[in-house]
């Protein structure tokens, strides 16, 4: 009777131990495709994440062009100002009021180009400052997605080595 309950008693710890011992190769296995698996998101996040910093920056390459362009055009309506401004008051002081109307009508002409030319270069400045904000954060999370693909892979090493 007892040897009987001795090698049942054997037989269960043989299969306890094959099974514990099977069971640790099989997550050791899921782990390397778990980590393989992580690793394939975090490169596709980080091609992703490049991708939006080349949209970053061509955008905020093209707002900085339109906000040099709107500059432009504030100092050229600004001179326009100051010369039909001149040239009114010396059509004033000849006496001629038809052509000073007319310089007059340019001059509010400039200056609704000139307020409408400051509020896009705000526009502008807005966009870049966003832009900014945006290139920053992908670029954070690039730096995250290249950390987290060395974390992965350094994982796989580990646990082929069963560290």
């Amino acid at each position: 009777m007892i040897r009987r309950n001795l090698k049942h008693l054997l037989a269960l710890v043989f299969f306890g131990l094959t099974a514990s011992m099977w069971a640790q190769n099989a997550a050791s296995t899921t782990d390397v495709q778990s980590d393989r698996k992580d690793l394939r998101q975090d490169r596709r996040d980080l091609n992703s994440d490049r991708k939006d910093i080349r949209s970053d920056r061509r955008d905020l390459n093209k707002n900085r062009a339109d906000r040099n362009k709107d500059a432009r055009d504030i100092n050229k309506d600004q001179k326009d100002v100051a010369k039909d401004r001149r040239e009114r008051n010396q059509d004033l002081k000849k006496g001629d009021t038809a052509d000073a109307a007319k310089e007059q009508k340019d001059i509010n002409h400039d200056k609704r180009d000139l307020n409408r030319d400051k509020r896009d270069l705000r526009a502008d400045n807005r966009d870049i400052r966003k832009d900014k904000k945006d290139l920053h954060a992908d670029r954070k999370d690039a730096r995250k997605d290249r950390e987290d693909i060395r974390h992965d892979r350094r994982d796989i090493h580990r646990d082929r080595k069963g560290a």
